[in-house]
C-alpha cells in the first residue's frame, strides 16, 4: 500500500470512530509502539539514503495529517459526550435543598461584646495593647513591689528578655494597657481595655489564657461614688435585672487606693464575687507623668469567662476552650443577632 492509499485508508477509519474508547484503540493502532504509521518509521533504518529521504519525508506527511485528524475527532467526540451528559444529567429543582449549617457566635464573643457596648454607651472608648508585654508595663508602674506573689515564676509566665535586656512576660492582665494610655495621652481618660491574659494556673475556674475587659477614668473631679454608680449600671444592664443588688467589701491591689472587691447578690441565695476595682493609686498617676494632686481616678477589671459562666449557668470554665461544636450549638449565639 502507498503512502497515499494509506493516508486515505486512515483518515476514513478516523471519521469513522464513534467513541472515546474506540478512539483510542485506532489511536494506538496506528501511532502506538507497535502502530503501522510506527513500524513504517522503523523501516526507515533498512532503506538505502536516497529512499530513507523520500519515504520519511512522506511519512511524516502522513503522520501529521492523521495526528492532525485524531485531535479533531476526539475534540468532536468530547463535546459530544458533555453535550450528552447535560441531556441526561437535569437539575430536579422540586428537591429539597442540601442541608446548611449556621455557625454561632462563641460565648466570649457574645458577651465581650455586650460589655464593650454597655461601657461605650457610658462614654468609654476601646483601648488595645500588647500580649507580650514589658516588665515595666506590667508590674513596676502599676505599684507592684518587687517581692510580690504575681512576679513569682509559678504566677506569670515569662519569655527571654528583649534586646534591651527587659524583662518580658505574657501580660497577666489588661492593666498596662491603662498604663500604654496615660503615658501617651493626657487626662481626661476614659477607657475600657479589653482582652487576652495569661496565668500559670489550670481548674475548674482558671485556664491559663483567658479573657478580661478593665476601665479607667483619670481627670480633676472623678471619685469613689461615680465608680460605685458606673459599675451599678453595668452589672445591672448585662444581667438584665434593674433590682440587681451589689456590695462594695474593702480590698487591696497595689494599683488602686482605696481598693474594693465588688460581690453580687445571685440568684436569691449568695454573694458572689465578680470584680475588683479602686481609685488610682497616687503612686501609678507619677509613674505615668500625672500629679496626683491635680488628678485622680477610678479603675476596675473583671474576668470575662467569670460574668459569662454566671448569666449562662456555665459551670466549668475550661468547656469555653474544648472546641466541642455540640456545646457551642448549645451556648452560642445567632450571628444575625450580634450587636
Amino acid at each position: 500500500m502507498n503512502m497515499s492509499d494509506l493516508k486515505h485508508k486512515t483518515l476514513e477509519e478516523i471519521e469513522k470512530i464513534a467513541s472515546l474508547q474506540d478512539w483510542e484503540e485506532l489511536r494506538v493502532a496506528v501511532l502506538g509502539k507497535k502502530g503501522s504509521l510506527t513500524l513504517l518509521m522503523k523501516e526507515l533504518g533498512t532503506k538505502s539514503p536516497e529512499e530513507r529521504r523520500l519515504m520519511g519525508a512522506e511519512l511524516n506527511v502522513v503522520k501529521e495529517a492523521v495526528t492532525e485528524a485524531l485531535d479533531l475527532r476526539k475534540h468532536q467526540l468530547e463535546e459530544a459526550d458533555l453535550d450528552a451528559r447535560l441531556a441526561r444529567e437535569t437539575l430536579d429543582v422540586s428537591l429539597p435543598p442540601r442541608p446548611f449549617f449556621k455557625g454561632k457566635i462563641h460565648p466570649l464573643s457574645s458577651v465581650m461584646d455586650q460589655a464593650i457596648h454597655i461601657f461605650g454607651q457610658m462614654g468609654f472608648k476601646v483601648a488595645e495593647g500588647p500580649d507580650i508585654e514589658e516588665d515595666f508595663y506590667n508590674f513596676t508602674a502599676l505599684n507592684f513591689p518587687p517581692e510580690h506573689p504575681a512576679r513569682q515564676e509559678h504566677d506569670t509566665f515569662y519569655l527571654p528578655p528583649g534586646a534591651d535586656q527587659q524583662p518580658l512576660v505574657l501580660r497577666t492582665h489588661t492593666s498596662p494597657v491603662q498604663i500604654r494610655t496615660m503615658l501617651q495621652e493626657k487626662p481626661p481618660i476614659r477607657i475600657i481595655a479589653p482582652g487576652r491574659t495569661y496565668r500559670s494556673d489550670y481548674d475548674a475556674t482558671h485556664t491559663p489564657m483567658f479573657h478580661q475587659i478593665e476601665g479607667l477614668v483619670v481627670d480633676t473631679h472623678t471619685h469613689m461614688g461615680h465608680l460605685k454608680g458606673c459599675l451599678e449600671e453595668f452589672c445591672r444592664l448585662f444581667f438584665e435585672d434593674p433590682a440587681l443588688k451589689l456590695r462594695f467589701r474593702p480590698g487591696y491591689f497595689p494599683f488602686t487606693e482605696p481598693s474594693a472587691e465588688v460581690d453580687i447578690w445571685w440568684k436569691d441565695s449568695s454573694w458572689l464575687e465578680i470584680l475588683g476595682c479602686g481609685m488610682v493609686h497616687p503612686n501609678v498617676l507619677r509613674n505615668c507623668d500625672i500629679d496626683p494632686d491635680v488628678y485622680q481616678g477610678f479603675a476596675f477589671g473583671m474576668g470575662i469567662e467569670r460574668i459569662a459562666m454566671l448569666k449562662y449557668g456555665i459551670e466549668d470554665l475550661r468547656l469555653f476552650f474544648d472546641s466541642d461544636i455540640r456545646w457551642l450549638n448549645y451556648y452560642g449565639f445567632d450571628p444575625e443577632a450580634r450587636e
